[in-house]
């Protein structure tokens, strides 16, 4: 089932619908040009849309990854907790395996999973009762902690300042205000104009029909820049802070994102420019020393040579590389900004 709206910046971007069973979402592959609501019931339908990004960026995929698991629960039918329990982890690893990098993925589901062993005694409508109440929980958690990061990013920040960004870490990104974004809506909310620069981010192009299209709809001045521009409109003076999301961050700081931030952070580097991580400290990963054993996400070759044109454009049967994302090395990152304060070098994130 599907509901068209007018505006997305008026609907949470990840919500859940108990009355009817259904996770509800904007289908972001749909964007710019349809805004849809889906509504999902079904594991392989909530599975599907993570791993083909109808929904996507750390904090929303870790809503929505909560929210599936929940109906996955309702779903089950035992007498026992430990029958319950072997079908609620075998939903959950199905889950889990639908993208490998960002962490809030996994972080929501042990969170889910650490309210079922712990009331283990309990009749099974109530543990039920209390996964229902962790995934309102993790969602409320989330809004709070984006515009946490807002508050504190918008204190390095100065009106019309020109803001660049890479990929979409906005309110599609989460349920409310999104995470890079999150400083340019508190300022906008308080009558701050930044300008903002957008990546249009290769090959899915989430900064062109994402970030752009929020922003647009929000009546930020937004202007969209090819990835390969980035340089030129650092020298020209039109940035004054670059700001980007972060799907995770290892232990010493490094930084995994949309692939062509540690491009950006290398430039900002160069030109002298502040390059701001915001991220949520549920997207620290203090098991992973430093980015290089973070794994990186492989995708279809389609995506590259097929996805947006009316004809291939590129020769036929051509080797094509596709990572998801890049690391940026923690040395090249001015500030992290968390929903717990501005963390400054050096970095490092203990358990």
């Amino acid at each position: 089932m599907a509901e068209t709206i007018d505006n997305v910046n008026n609907f949470d971007t990840v919500a859940l619908d108990d009355d009817n069973n259904a996770l509800l979402l904007v289908d972001q592959t749909r964007l710019p040009h349809e805004t849809v609501i889906l509504a999902l019931t079904s594991q392989r339908e909530v599975w599907e849309a993570i791993r083909q990004l109808r929904v996507r960026g750390a904090p929303a995929i870790g809503v929505a990854a909560a929210i599936g698991l929940y109906l996955a629960a309702r779903a089950i039918r035992a007498d026992t907790f430990d029958g319950f329990y072997r079908e609620f982890a075998s939903a959950k690893a199905y889950l889990a395996s639908a993208r490998p990098t960002a962490v809030n993925l996994f972080w929501a589901l042990d969170r889910m999973e650490e309210v079922a062993l712990r009331h283990r005694d309990k009749p099974i409508p109530e543990i039920i009762a209390l996964l229902r109440a962790q995934t309102e929980a993790i969602r409320d958690e989330d809004i709070q902690a984006c515009r946490r990061i807002g508050e504190f990013g918008l204190s390095l920040l100065r009106d019309k300042d020109g803001l660049l960004t890479v990929c979409n870490a906005g309110q599609l990104a989460a349920v409310r205000y999104g995470t890079a974004l999150a400083p340019i809506y508190l300022g906008l909310e308080r009558g701050m104009r930044f300008r903002v620069y957008a990546c249009e981010t290769r090959p899915l192009l989430q900064g062109a029909r994402l970030t752009a299209f929020e922003l647009k709809q929000a009546g930020v001045d937004t202007t969209l820049i090819c990835d390969n521009m980035v340089s030129y409109v650092m020298k020209n003076g039109l940035v004054q802070a670059v700001l980007a999301g972060c799907d995770r961050l290892a232990a010493n700081g490094d930084a995994c994102n949309k692939i062509g931030t540690s491009g950006v952070a290398i430039l900002a580097s160069y030109y002298r420019i502040p390059f701001y991580v915001c991220a949520p400290t549920s997207s620290i990963d203090p098991h992973t020393p430093t980015g290089a054993g973070i794994p990186i996400e492989q995708r279809p070759a389609g995506e590259v040579t097929d996805m947006w044109y009316a004809r291939p454009m590129a020769p036929t049967g051509i080797h094509v590389l596709n990572p998801a994302f890049d690391v940026t090395d923690h040395s090249l990152i001015t500030a992290i900004i968390t929903d717990c304060g501005i963390l400054r070098p050096p970095y490092a994130f203990g358990e």
